[in-house]
């Protein structure tokens, strides 16, 4: 099976995106410390209203979005490199496929012009469990999105996708993300290293 690089390791430097990307209509609120993206404070920043969280479909609004944050991402995780763009629809085809068969749930977070500000994935789905993922786009950070956005997945992870337990693996030079997993129940596990870096697993037990 191809390697799953659509998955979004919880170290993204966006995923204080959880912050950001507010689900099923979430209000703004004030942006705390754990909720800032890593980009350039001088970056504008879009002031959204919640965007609606919706399981991956099409692919243009996606692509638009990992072309636009690619250099915002590189920053904080390994690049995805000049392939995954060439191949993306076929990439996205697979996405498809597995969200089909019930192994990943992948979900975006869309504006109201349906541009995509956000991602949050449940990835390899095995005996009631699944690795949480997420990144945010840099221009949506700061607006406490990131951690409402995490705890609509765990909802439904628990009430819809019948899951028990979630993990999810962060860099220690990121505790926005950190912050964000501890806010919604996750717990430190064991220290490991995650693209090169010491990291920290972390584990939510859903019931």
């Amino acid at each position: 099976m191809e390697e799953r690089d659509e998955r979004d390791a919880a170290e993204v430097g966006e995923c204080s995106f959880l912050g950001r990307q507010a689900v099923g209509g979430k209000p703004t609120h004030t942006e705390s410390k754990e909720d800032r993206g890593t980009g350039s404070e001088s970056t504008p920043r879009l002031q959204l209203p919640m965007p609606d969280l919706q399981l991956v479909r099409h692919a243009p609004a996606l692509l638009a979005f990992e072309r636009e944050n690619r250099a915002y991402f590189a920053a904080s995780v390994p690049d995805r490199g000049d392939e995954f763009f060439a191949e993306f629809d076929t990439r996205h085809a697979q996405l498809l496929e597995w969200q089909a068969a019930r192994t990943d749930y992948f979900h975006l977070l869309v504006a109201e012009r349906g541009e995509v500000v956000g991602r949050v994935n449940l990835a390899e789905v095995a005996d009631g469990a699944a690795e949480l993922g997420y990144r945010i786009a840099q221009k949506a950070a700061g607006q406490g999105l990131a951690t409402a956005a995490v705890r609509k997945v765990r909802e439904l992870a628990a009430t819809e996708y019948g899951l028990t337990r979630l993990r999810a693996r962060v860099t220690l030079d990121n505790p926005a993300s950190r912050k964000v997993l501890e806010h919604n129940g996750f717990v430190a596990g064991g220290s490991l290293t995650l693209n090169g870096k010491p990291a920290m697993s972390y584990i939510c037990e859903l019931r």
